[in-house]
């Protein structure tokens, strides 16, 4: 068994509205040390025994579905799990 840790954030390039609204808020209450924030998404993914090419489908997921590759970038970690 496989588990995926998928990261998604926006590119450097694509204003973050949303990152802008939580920084402004830290420094609302005070937290006048954050000079950015960025949003982004994190996914699991768990893959069956037996799955092949496991590092082409993850990127074939990422590029088809969990990212959009015009405004996102993404980066994953794959771990084999044993089964207990």
């Amino acid at each position: 068994m496989f588990k995926v840790k998928v990261y998604v954030t926006l590119r450097e390039s694509v204003l973050d509205p949303q990152g802008v609204a939580v920084k402004n808020s830290l420094h609302s209450m005070s937290y006048n040390d954050v000079t950015d924030v960025r949003i982004g998404k994190y996914l699991e993914l768990t893959l069956a025994d037996g799955t092949e090419n496991v590092e082409e489908k993850v990127k074939e997921m990422c590029d088809r579905l969990l990212s959009n590759p015009v405004i996102e970038n993404y980066r994953y970690e794959i771990e084999e799990v044993v089964a207990q």
